[in-house]
């Protein structure tokens, strides 16, 4: 099974591809579920709110699944793939697609697609291959072990030729279509060994910087050639410490995620992403409105790894974001909160301290606070993760410096103590 596909792909490059992938340690990364991102829903509606992202200095587009849905067992998710090579009229069509990276590249940006690996809908043309799929002792086709995932036929990765099926596929849409990369989809389910030869062959088309993201917290996945893997423990840290607990376990929790990762792999830091979105809660809910929201978004973007935005997030979407239905954004809401993530982004963007500068540590129970270093710039974050006003004690390191406010520009004197209003955050940079 480990044997590379030797005859190549059968594919013409579409397009150039492009030169601009992002190092990793500079990724912004957005999440589009289509069926929200647009009244239409569909990839016409991400292609006309490129620029919006780009405001937001967005440079690594992650689309959710674009293929057709099953219609056996369906609940009509979009992780439900009745074809690997096909485009769902829903979306649109193969020429949308590549208009969407065209569009996408020309701005600097570049684009992903989700690739759900381990599973397949019931009625994808596979299912005529019974030994491509895991049977149980009867010789029928089963659904993802260990899950209530009905929908869909577990896939067989002791097969050959699924796995040649399965990564002729992935090329496909990096030749066909000009994408740069995946997102995928319950990569812990998944053979390490599968993931090792599928990332290497992808690699070798020519000319091509491929950008790979696990869904999954496995420690192998950066040996098989992830580039990145979720931040779980780093979310359930932030929900915790905003419930209650010490504003000091979130720079352990860093810590221990970072501990044993390879120089240039990173972990996806987010408040939210689909999932949550959709089945436990948005993040104007978890962290009590918006300005928890934000002070929670301040933590995830600035502390470490690679910032995520999921659609709506943005504009404070309070209710649930669903996927397997359409429920479209209000992109008119709280402008004021979109406004703060061009700015909180923008600065990300453009601040090498904020990215990869070296971290100190000043975290007490009630806030996060922490510098970030290099070169010559500094920058401090602190963070009130409380409903209520704190009186933060300085440490000596900050008593008594002088600062300026990175996102308005005005002067800040830092004596002794300090007092923070509810949530509210300061991003500073020494004068």
């Amino acid at each position: 099974p480990d044997q590379p596909v030797d005859e190549g792909f059968p594919y013409t490059q579409y397009g150039v591809p492009f030169e601009g992938i992002p190092e990793i340690s500079d990724v912004v990364m957005y999440e589009v579920n289509l069926r929200a991102f647009s009244p239409t829903g569909d990839l016409q509606g991400v292609i006309n709110r490129l620029d919006e992202l780009k405001e937001l200095n967005v440079n690594v587009i992650w689309l959710m699944p674009i293929h057709p849905i099953g219609e056996v067992n369906s609940v009509n998710s979009p992780y439900s793939v009745k074809d690997f090579k096909e485009v769902s009229s829903e979306y649109g069509t193969l020429e949308d697609l590549r208009t969407l990276t065209d569009e996408a590249h020309s701005r600097g940006m570049t684009v992903i697609m989700d690739w759900i690996a381990n599973h397949t809908a019931w009625d994808n043309p596979w299912v005529e291959n019974t030994l491509w799929y895991t049977l149980d002792g009867s010789g029928n086709i089963v659904h993802p072990p260990g899950t209530n995932w009905l929908d869909v036929a577990d896939l067989n990765f002791e097969n050959s030729k699924m796995r040649e099926a399965m990564i002729d596929a992935m090329a496909y849409w990096i030749l066909e279509a000009n994408v740069d990369g995946f997102r995928c989809d319950y990569a812990d389910g998944v053979p390490f060994d599968f993931w090792s030869t599928a990332i290497q062959e992808i690699e070798m088309i020519p000319d091509r910087q491929i950008i790979f993201l696990a869904e999954g917290d496995r420690d192998d996945h950066y040996a098989a050639g992830f580039d990145m893997t979720y931040g779980w423990s780093f979310y359930g840290s932030v929900k915790n410490v905003f419930n209650g607990s010490s504003a000091g376990n979130l720079y352990l929790t860093h810590n221990s995620e970072y501990n044993n990762i390879p120089s240039g792999k990173h972990k996806l830091r987010f408040t939210t992403n689909h999932d949550e979105s959709a089945w436990d809660q948005t993040p104007i809910a978890l962290f009590n409105g918006k300005d928890g929201a934000l002070g929670a978004s301040v933590i995830t973007i600035f502390m470490g790894g690679v910032p995520l935005l999921y659609t709506g997030q943005e504009v404070g979407r309070a209710d649930n974001v669903p996927f397997f239905s359409n429920s479209p954004i209000n992109w008119d809401d709280n402008p004021e909160m979109l406004q703060t993530y061009k700015d909180l982004m923008n600065y990300y963007a453009n601040s090498e301290a904020a990215r990869s500068g070296t971290f100190v540590n000043y975290a007490d129970q009630n806030v996060v606070c922490f510098k970030k270093i290099s070169e010559g710039e500094e920058l401090l974050v602190i963070v009130n993760v409380r409903n209520y006003q704190v009186a933060l004690s300085l440490p000596d390191a900050l008593k008594n410096t002088s600062w300026k406010n990175a996102l308005n520009g005005d002067s800040v004197n830092l004596e002794t103590e300090l007092n923070l209003t509810n949530y509210e955050f300061l991003l500073l940079e020494l004068q």
